[in-house]
């Protein structure tokens, strides 16, 4: 059911067709090769998009297969482009732009694989997904009734209050994942590394890594120090979570001082749906990485307006063909582009009634410079509202750049694109836009409302960050093997518990193999996307917000950043236009300076935006003495 997932993320990386072999390598020789595979690919790439869709809308056993075979013959192409690139000497070419296209195509991926390993490789993804997808467990109460994770355990976990059952839910899912994939796991790891050498890395970490034109020991080091900036806003807000579930479950449950055991985290129902970033991400949130579910019962000031929109779109009639509108009003107001006639003729932006599709949030390019699409079975509520502007954030990203080559459409790193969706969420959640279109009652500011909201957003986007950091921290030992399979889920829960502050619901084994059981794992997808891209959209926001006249860093009291609301700004959205029609032209750094001044990545405007909730957090925690971080010992670590 996730196979879709796969295709989006490959469109941020170009791949190119065969043509017939250069009879010279000069500089003019290699424009021209180009310009032929360019337009060739293009049209394969077209074909495997389609071959996508049609899969993740019909989900027919034959549009499968043929999904699979025109993947193979993508990979195919792609190798074939490699080896006749490799023969020109581009590193010499006088031309700056042509030398970064070569660039881009030097590193073929796992297409570099011999055709044997390379299917072994796409084999053991495919069947760790088809296991992820299939699995199923019995029921608690009655064994002969077996449940799926969606949407059989996603809504036991959005809609059950009794601590038991999650847990026994937890555990019977992470063993039973987790032990079907283990040994496939490890050799996709084999298989990884591999290609890795063949494209020129020790291994497939430095591979992940190279993505972001950084030595991998020099990124390794920046995240480290990104983290130890957002740290101590994390640990204030998971002590007064972990306060609040104390209050309700006491301490034959929790401890007030140590981890908070996982299937507490997703345990409460809720009318609050976060804004997905990609299609495995669900409300009952079984991997406790977004905490948004426990805003009812964590709230600050319980009798204070809700800022949970949901009932006021139901009662204005809001319709998802209105909430798509309502996007491309917001991109259109900041002088950016209308969709496409095709976009609103093919996508699908509510579950069909009469065929099962693979009901995710995804955008796709389908490569022609006019066919964009957004698959989102939206529901009239707020957050799918986020959801369609995320989605269409992406779509704006890939029409601001479709006049550049091929090789330069794509985000200048994979955390850009990501961020260039929540840049724009984070405008339509502040009260001040809310307001605006009528969702929000106009009322006297409330610094009580305030925090509510920043924490409801915090519960989203702050309780993530540790565990997208914490994903790749353990792939990438994993992959260079301080991380070997005799210790794979003792190294997952160390850093669980490390990072997140989350212990597991009831003792583990390695032979448990709990990564398995995080969809971005078994799927191949790097996971340090998240954090960069969240350290990018309060990068973005708070430049864009300054150049809005929505922001004065010299009063932020008067112009408080979380009130921002670039809605109608073009002097914002040319901005952000001219930094996304570049696409991947330039190094990321460029991109970044041409919006916030700096080539740097900084945690400094995420914390602005917060800083009025990590005052109010720290004063709240002070008063009832709580401990800000967590001990934790035998109780819960990894059995092995």
């Amino acid at each position: 059911m996730f196979d879709s997932l796969v295709i989006v993320v490959a469109i941020l990386i170009p791949c190119f067709i065969a043509v017939p072999e250069p009879s010279r390598f000069t500089e003019e020789e290699a424009k021209r090769y180009l310009e032929v595979a360019c337009q060739e690919i293009a049209h394969v790439y077209n074909e495997v998009n389609r071959a996508e869709w049609e899969y993740s809308t019909s989900l027919s056993e034959g549009s499968f297969d043929y999904k699979m075979s025109v993947n193979t013959k993508l990979a195919e192409k792609r190798k074939q482009v490699w080896i006749n690139l490799s023969k020109f000497p581009w590193k010499t070419f006088k031309d700056a732009d042509l030398r970064r296209q070569c660039y881009l195509l030097s590193f073929p991926g796992q297409a570099i694989l011999p055709k044997n390993d390379r299917e072994k490789l796409e084999v053991a993804i495919n069947y760790m997904e088809y296991l992820y997808g299939t699995a199923t467990i019995s029921h608690k109460e009655n064994k002969n009734l077996t449940m799926f994770l969606e949407p059989d355990l996603t809504g036991k976990f959005k809609a059950s209050k009794d601590i038991e059952e999650l847990k026994y839910y937890w555990a019977k899912w992470h063993s039973k994942i987790g032990k079907k994939v283990n040994t496939i796991f490890t050799d996709y790891v084999h298989l990884s590394n591999q290609a890795a050498r063949l494209n020129g890395f020790i291994n497939n970490a430095e591979f992940w890594i190279h993505q972001y034109e950084e030595p991998a020991t020099k990124f390794e080091k920046e995240m480290e120090h990104l983290w130890t900036q957002l740290e101590p806003l994390y640990k204030q807000l998971h002590a007064y979570v972990r306060k609040k579930l104390f209050e309700i479950h006491g301490n034959t449950i929790l401890s007030r001082t140590g981890p908070i055991p996982a299937h507490l985290l997703a345990a409460t129902p809720h009318t609050y749906v976060r804004a997905t970033h990609t299609s495995f991400f669900y409300s009952g949130d079984i991997t406790t990485q977004f905490w948004d579910n426990l805003y009812e019962i964590t709230v600050p000031y319980k009798k204070k307006t809700t800022t949970d929109v949901t009932p006021q779109l139901i009662e204005q009639k809001y319709t998802p063909l209105k909430m798509f509108k309502i996007s491309e009003e917001f991109f259109l107001s900041l002088n950016l582009s209308a969709m496409t006639k095709s976009f609103w003729i093919n996508s699908i932006i509510e579950k069909p009634k009469h065929r099962k599709i693979i009901c995710d949030s995804t955008a796709w390019d389908f490569c022609d410079g006019e066919d964009y699409r957004i698959k989102l079975c939206t529901k009239v509520e707020m957050g799918d509202l986020f959801a369609v502007h995320h989605e269409m954030g992406h779509i704006q990203y890939y029409m601001q750049y479709r006049h550049q080559p091929l090789p330069f459409r794509s985000a200048p790193n994979p955390g850009f694109q990501e961020a260039v969706g929540e840049l724009i969420s984070l405008s339509v959640m502040s009260l001040k836009h809310l307001r605006k279109i009528g969702l929000l009652q106009d009322q006297p500011d409330d610094p009580n409302v305030t925090i509510n909201n920043l924490f409801r957003i915090a519960l989203d986007r702050i309780a993530f960050l540790p565990y997208t950091y914490l994903i790749d921290l353990w792939r990438w030992g994993v992959f260079n093997n301080s991380i070997t399979p005799d210790n794979y889920n003792e190294n997952f829960w160390k850093l669980r518990l490390k990072y997140q502050g989350v212990g597991p619901s009831v003792t583990r084994y390695e032979r448990d193999f709990d990564p398995g059981s995080e969809y971005s794992i078994i799927s191949d997808l790097s996971y340090i996307r998240y954090f960069v891209g969240t350290i990018l959209h309060f990068q973005f926001h708070r430049a864009l917000c300054i150049a809005a006249g929505q922001y004065d860093p010299s009063n932020p009291t008067m112009y408080p950043l979380h009130d921002c609301d670039i809605y109608q700004s073009t002097k914002a959205g040319n901005l952000l236009r001219k930094m996304l029609q570049m696409g991947n032209s330039k190094h990321w750094s460029i991109a970044l300076k041409i919006i916030t001044g700096k080539s740097k990545l900084d945690a400094g405007p995420l914390l602005e935006y917060f800083q009025p909730l990590m005052k109010w957090l720290e004063v709240n925690n002070a008063e009832t003495g709580e401990l800000i971080g967590w001990h934790y010992g035998d109780r819960y670590m990894t059995a092995v």
